[in-house]
């Protein structure tokens, strides 16, 4: 009897100690669950592809038992990234023309242009990512050696930021151009009297509305592959900033069918088919997919002289910028957005445009306790300006690497005394007690790193400027992937799924491959494993 009763007690105690049965248990890491108060755990324990509890490695093994454990080898482990301001649409479509970016100059540029020219032979030869000012060149430049190499085929190339384009004669003549050429919200450059070839803003639209739709298939193709590149970062999550009706209708087909996994927040440009489909549809959620904001472009890019500011530009005196849309419009769009309860996220570059929009949010969402509407960029500020940012409870949505790309030039465009509240990313967090991080890909680089080194050590993947960018405006560690985690999905509404590894919340996540951390020198990093809902998505291995 004794031995039966030994025996029983073993089998008992041995039962206890297998624990509870589920999915998987991450472990042996530096879990960092950024929630309010910044736990950082060694264990995680997942089930239904949600989080079920964290917690000290010895309390999760012993409670919980899994076929899938992963010895995280102490690496650092951070809920997925969001990339607040990104735009796969455009990055997809630039992968299927010539890529600029990076030319020393124009005679580089050429050279990229004739070798794509041969290889493709394309009816209508389309290029991205030129800036002057890494060619050394302050003045944006004309059509005039497109002219030479290109007689015959028309060509448009337009310039990293999107905001300005070079047509030549050949485009120029399709798109029926010429020096009596108005466009609202856009301009066409002149010189002794002639166009130039250089089109701003909306005046590109004129051109690029010419150019052939990319074949579907190739685009669904080159999406996929900038899903495996955010994977490989451990960004999980896009806030696609601003896409056309037909874009929309390709991202939802493949969210639909199971191809497209990333978590994508969608903005709307506000146009009629947009306006329909929210009419419509209302908060529209599709699996992976969200939609219920719309996306405003105010103004145009500082590079190019498009950003609307209050004073006129330092190096081009009389030069105050532009809006990109009338108050008439604005105030459809945005009463529209509150009557629909959708968000807006507003372009706003240039300390005018800012100005404009704070005011005018200040007024209309006087009685919105939640509305969580944004201002994308916010580069540009009017010191006197910022506190609008509480007042309105609008929420500053920002890229760090804009700052560290933009100082070669920014103080000549602005000039020393507009720089002290420009690129303000410390003061909009004290005022604001939030901001959300991008990158605005393929403007900039899709790395989030270069993102958390350009908010902590205002210097870029190359360490410039050696001493940082205005240095004071950096930010700490915590509040930087707070930006990219938690604050982002809160200005996405997803802030009760994702955006932290609290229980009972998606178990989206990356393990990453080297430490996370503020460095006064660059440091690679990439996802050493990433999980979309409990399933691995991406492995270094």
């Amino acid at each position: 009897m004794k031995l039966t009763l030994g025996i029983l007690l073993i089998i008992l105690l041995t039962s206890c100690f297998k624990g509870e049965k589920i999915d998987l248990i991450i472990h042996n890491g530096n879990i960092h669950i950024m929630n309010d108060q910044m736990d950082i755990v060694e264990a995680v324990a997942i089930h239904d592809g949600k989080i079920i509890e964290f917690g000290p490695e010895r309390e999760i093994l012993n409670k919980y038992r899994s076929d899938q454990e992963i010895n995280a080898q102490q690496k650092d482990v951070y809920p997925g990234l969001h990339d607040a301001h990104g735009h796969i649409m455009s990055y997809a479509s630039q992968k299927m023309v010539v890529d600029l970016t990076g030319t020393t100059s124009y005679y580089e540029m050429l050279l990229r242009l004739e070798k794509f020219d041969a290889q493709h032979d394309p009816e209508f030869l389309v290029g991205r990512g030129w800036d002057q000012s890494l060619w050394g060149e302050e003045d944006l430049p004309t059509n005039t050696l497109l002219n030479e190499r290109f007689p015959n085929k028309p060509v448009l190339l337009t310039r990293v930021d999107g905001h300005a384009a070079i047509a030549n004669e050949v485009a120029i003549t399709r798109a029926k151009i010429d020096e009596n050429t108005i466009v609202p919200g856009g301009k066409v450059i002149q010189g002794n009297g002639k166009v130039t070839g250089l089109l701003l803003d909306h005046a590109i639209d004129l051109v690029s509305g010419l150019v052939p739709k990319p074949n579907r298939e190739d685009l669904r193709k080159a999406i996929l592959e900038i899903e495996q590149e955010l994977l490989a970062y451990g960004i999980t999550h896009v806030h696609e900033a601003g896409v056309t009706y037909e874009q929309l209708m390709v991202l939802d087909e493949m969210v639909s069918d199971g191809s497209l996994n990333i978590g994508m927040y969608v903005m709307l440009f506000p146009t009629v088919e947009n306006m329909d489909f929210a009419r419509e549809k209302g908060h529209y959620v599709n699996k992976n997919l969200s939609v219920r904001s719309f996306k405003m472009l105010m103004d145009g890019a500082l590079g190019s002289r498009g950003a609307c500011l209050l004073n006129h530009y330092s190096d081009m005196p009389g030069e105050f910028g532009f809006l990109l849309m009338s108050e008439a419009e604005m105030l459809s769009h945005t009463e529209e957005a509150l009557r629909l309860g959708y968000q807006v996220n507003a372009h706003c570059i240039g300390d005018s445009a800012n100005r404009i929009l704070l005011k005018h949010y200040d007024t209309l969402l006087v009685n919105e306790v939640d509305h969580r509407w944004r201002i994308e960029h916010a580069q540009v500020l009017a010191e006197e300006d910022i506190p609008l940012f509480s007042s309105s409870g609008v929420i500053p949505s920002i890229q760090p690497t804009h700052a560290v790309s933009d100082f070669r030039w920014a103080k000549e465009r602005l000039g020393e005394h507009r720089l002290t509240s420009a690129y303000a990313y410390q003061s909009l967090l004290n005022e604001r007690q939030m901001v959300v991080l991008g990158t605005d890909f393929p403007v900039e680089n899709i790395d989030p790193f270069a993102t958390i080194y350009a908010a902590t050590a205002r210097k870029n993947r190359e360490n410039e400027p050696s001493s940082g960018f205005l240095k004071d405006q950096s930010m700490g560690l915590d509040d930087t992937m707070r930006g990219m985690t938690i604050w982002a999905a809160y200005s996405s509404f997803l802030e009760h799924s994702l955006g932290s590894l609290e229980k009972g919340k998606n178990a989206t996540l990356v393990i990453f491959d080297q430490p996370v951390r503020a460095s006064q020198k660059f440091e690679p990093n990439y996802a050493f494993m990433t999980f979309i809902d409990g399933k691995v998505v991406y492995s270094m291995e």
